[in-house]
């Protein structure tokens, strides 16, 4: 049962929020609320920025084709979510734009890209990430935006790896068969999971994630799933037994 308005329309603006407060729409925003929506001057519509929760905004039409909002009164304040990192190797575009809607509705924190030695798609767009990570949380009813980060190679990012955040690793060759078991053992805290290509990590590379501090195999189940499958089940599983589900 959804604890939210989950059928009006939600704009993410970057602007601070506060009542009374105006704040000017892109060209592209005011084409989408004027023209897609086909909202006229003095129509309400929720916004957010992932920092200041939710507000009703009422249209301001500014000429032919500009709009701005006005903060009219906050709908939700706003609320957090676990500490969960997603590392991933890139997809391909169509397959990376599901990934990334999906991670952020799973709850994470922080997307970031990591080149392997098999990843596919090691070109990454930046900022078609974050465009799929904002009209993820506009449709999804959540008020946090998740991180993007620029992509870096799996060697670099974890040599600098915070011994306080544990890594989560999906490993088809865990030693301990059922993920519920292993995750029992990690207490709720800082988190990060990593899921590799289709074409798996390399041998060093499993060597070194598991040689990497606070460290656990993570099996995902007998079947070899896709990369953008993977990312669902194991977001589910951590928020379940480490997350916000429980």
């Amino acid at each position: 049962m959804a604890v939210h308005d989950v059928t009006s329309q939600r704009l993410f603006v970057e602007p601070s929020l506060t009542e009374g407060a105006r704040v000017s729409c892109t060209p592209e925003q005011a084409s989408y609320l004027r023209s897609v929506l086909r909202l006229g001057d003095g129509d309400e519509i929720l916004i957010f920025n992932g920092r200041d929760g939710e507000w009703n905004a009422r249209l301001i039409a500014e000429g032919k084709r500009g709009a701005a909002l006005e903060v009219v009164s906050r709908t939700r304040t706003q609320t957090g979510g676990p500490d969960l990192h997603y590392l991933f190797a890139p997809l391909k575009r169509a397959r990376l734009d599901y990934m990334v809607q999906k991670a952020t509705e799973m709850g994470a924190s922080r997307l970031m890209p990591v080149i392997t030695r098999h990843t596919v798609a090691e070109r990454v767009n930046i900022e078609r990430m974050r465009a799929n990570v904002i009209e993820a949380a506009e449709q999804c009813g959540i008020l946090r935006v998740p991180e993007v980060a620029e992509p870096l190679k799996l060697t670099a990012v974890l040599q600098g790896w915070d011994a306080e955040r544990t890594l989560i690793f999906c490993d088809e060759g865990a030693e301990q068969a059922s993920p519920l078991a292993a995750l029992a053992v990690l207490k709720p805290g800082p988190l990060a999971v990593l899921v590799g290509p289709e074409g798996g990590f390399s041998a060093d590379e499993r060597d070194l994630i598991r040689r990497t501090p606070a460290t656990i195999a993570l099996s995902l189940g007998p079947r070899i799933m896709r990369a953008d499958t993977a990312a669902v089940a194991a977001l589910a599983l951590v928020n379940a037994a480490l997350g916000d589900w429980r």
